[in-house]
């Protein structure tokens, strides 16, 4: 029976669990004791629906390791990054590749050098790369020159590279792509982390530093009960995934964890699957850590969850463990997608570009794969054409690849797999700047404003500046000609107009969050050489934050996530507004379908072995058949797992 004292959520939580009790012991010392929103008997333990033998085959997909439970990755890094393909297997093979993304590239050109003969589709008429993009001037076709300053470059897509992912660093390396650290907290200009970024929410400003010392004012404002009040969001969240952690890894002294040895670490990934596999993070954060939804707001506010409560615990439970300051994470000389370049040029004269895959027909005998293509009609010409192999890797996100016909049709579980899989949202809004204010100290601002116009700097301290635009893009180190009065017009009506004025932001690097709209910005890690100004992430969204940006086109977008901006680090930045922006959103992108695939609850158990499962001549790659969504190595690890299937070597 409903009841009027649930909230929605707790309504939602409680149609969704049979169950009030866990399995796994909640330490108090670690998590709070488990208050469920509907009282459950005990006898009606949750766990995953799925068998003990799918549990432990998603946890060797996670680990990347063999049917004998031997580490894989060596043994790719070798293929990748030394010996290629081992010899004496199958003879040399017509393959198909679908898709120039990263894992299409490795795998055809692992392939290639194999000695097999190989073509590459892709859709896209004058880009690879996938999920890779920067803007930069001359890189794609969106950006004959990116920005006002023609030197500057930003990132569409993946902007940072972890330290622990040992595919991709090996291939930048061996590449000689040159790679330096991408600062996920700010620092000093020796690189020493301080701190300083924001934390804008409920009206409340504070350094990261301050709150992490005294997170009271902010805690409060969110209603939380008082045993939380004093504790950091970032701890909070900790203390409730511990006890999950401790199934596989064990705390050193210093507060680092260390993977337990094989198989209990196995053994420990598969009881964490089998236990949590149909949960989603919110149920997770009620029923196990026993938080009330208060705390909840904080911690998905604070620490980028909130978008993702209702999806898999699985999927944030393992990016929990990847993002944090704690992680090393780099960031390539020239944008990321100097790595797209390296690999297309290792196979670009076997790309056909501006080829859009429409059916697939799979046969028994004799060249085993058709697959007809569309051109997109550039030059008022559209082309259609078919090619044919012995094989295809299909490495098309399966938001797309369910719009093209499959002849005859895939298995049932594929063909559910490529049906139900969950595809989220993310947008991305970047403004150019022709000074880096965020390092600035006062002393800067006044010289810099005072220098525009006497009283000035005093001026935006007492908010008593004009609010007609007149002042946008106002310094004299703004390029002409980048901004219209129609701009002008528009900027003003969305101004943020307040009186009160932060202090200078000083920081390199580093980024902050707030509640409004534009959720989290993030600050270059380093200037581009030449260039006094820089590009700013002005908004880094996901899921139904990201689609509240979608609804607007891209001018509006760009005056929106100035005010946002100006919300946090004060109306005077403005003055340094190139008037030129860039934004992506990966959801309305016809290439991509989506910014990655984010599994809902259950969908490990029940898809994702099917998602990469390879139907006769067709095999399955890209970052979606991997449990590393939307990040390059598992991209990588899906093409030399893919190679192998069609080379015939395991």
């Amino acid at each position: 029976m409903d009841s009027p004292h649930l909230t929605r959520r707790q309504l939602t939580a409680a149609a969704s669990t049979a169950a009030a009790t866990t399995l796994l012991p909640a330490s108090p010392a670690t998590a709070a004791p488990v208050t469920p929103a509907v009282q459950a008997p005990a006898a009606a333990a949750p766990r995953s629906t799925a068998d003990r033998q799918t549990c432990l085959a998603v946890a060797r997909a996670l680990l990347v390791l063999d049917e004998d439970d031997k580490p894989l990755v060596p043994r790719y890094e070798k293929i990748l990054l030394g010996d290629g393909l081992p010899k004496g297997a199958s003879g040399r093979k017509k393959v198909l590749v679908l898709g120039a993304g990263p894992a299409g590239m490795v795998a055809a050109h692992l392939l290639k050098r194999a000695g097999h003969d190989v073509t590459v589709i892709e859709a896209n008429g004058n880009r690879a790369g996938g999920r890779i993009k920067t803007f930069r001037t001359g890189g794609h076709e969106d950006a004959a020159q990116a920005f006002a300053d023609p030197k500057q470059y930003a990132e569409a897509g993946a902007m940072r590279i972890p330290g622990s992912h040992p595919l991709v660093i090996g291939l930048i390396d061996r590449l000689g792509i040159e790679r330096r650290p991408f600062r996920y907290v700010d620092t000093d200009p020796g690189g020493t982390p301080r701190y300083r970024t924001w934390i804008s929410v409920n009206g409340i400003r504070a350094r990261r530093a301050d709150y992490a010392k005294d997170p009271r004012a902010i805690n409060r404002s969110f209603g939380v009960p008082k045993k939380y009040e004093d504790v950091p969001a970032a701890v909070i969240v900790r203390r409730a995934l511990d006890p999950v952690r401790d199934e596989y890894s064990t705390l050193r002294p210093d507060g680092t964890r260390a993977d337990k040895p094989m198989p209990e670490l196995l053994e420990g990934w598969a009881r964490v699957v089998q236990r949590f596999g149909d949960w989603s993070m919110y149920r997770f954060l009620t029923e196990y850590a026993g938080l009330d939804t208060r705390t909840i707001d904080l911690i998905g506010t604070l620490e980028n969850m909130t978008s993702r409560l209702p999806l898999s615990f699985l999927h944030s439970f393992i990016s929990q463990a990847l993002i944090s300051p704690g992680t090393a994470f780099y960031e390539l000389n020239g944008g990321t997608a100097v790595l797209a370049d390296a690999l297309l040029e290792q196979v670009r004269d076997d790309v056909r570009f501006d080829r859009r895959v429409t059916r697939i027909e799979t046969r028994d005998e004799g060249e085993r794969v058709a697959v007809d293509t569309v051109s997109e009609g550039r030059g008022g010409t559209v082309v259609h054409e078919r090619f044919t192999g012995d094989a295809a890797i299909v490495t098309i996100p399966f938001s797309g690849f369910r719009h093209v016909q499959v002849s005859p049709p895939l298995s049932y579980a594929k063909r559910r797999a490529i049906t139900e899989v969950h595809y989220d949202s993310a947008t991305k809004v970047l403004l150019e700047f022709s000074r880096r204010w965020w390092e600035f100290d006062e002393g800067d601002w006044r010289r810099e404003l005072d220098a525009m116009e006497p009283g000035l700097y005093d001026r935006y301290r007492k908010g008593q500046v004009a609010q007609d635009g007149r002042l946008l893009g106002a310094h004299p180190s703004v390029p002409r000609g980048h901004l219209s009065e129609d701009q002008r017009t528009h900027y003003a009506a969305n101004a943020w107009v307040s009186r009160d004025q932060p202090e200078a932001a000083g920081v390199i690097g580093g980024g902050s969050v707030t509640d409004n709209p534009n959720r989290f910005m993030f600050n270059p890690s380093h200037p581009v050489p030449g260039s006094a100004g820089g590009v700013v992430l002005a908004s880094y969204s996901w899921a139904d934050d990201a689609r509240r940006w979608d609804a607007y086109d891209d001018e509006a977008r760009y005056a929106l996530a100035l005010r946002g901006m100006q919300e946090v680090y004060g109306q005077r930045l403005e003055v340094f507004f190139t008037g030129v922006g860039r934004t992506q959103s990966w959801q309305r992108d016809p290439y991509a379908y989506g910014e990655a695939s984010v599994l809902l609850p259950g969908q490990h158990t029940e898809i994702l072995l099917d998602m990469r499962t390879q139907e006769g001549p067709l095999h399955f790659a890209g970052c979606h058949t991997s449990v590393k969504p939307a990040w390059i190595e598992g991209a990588l690890e899906s093409a030399v797992r893919a190679a192998l299937e069609v080379h015939g070597a395991h």
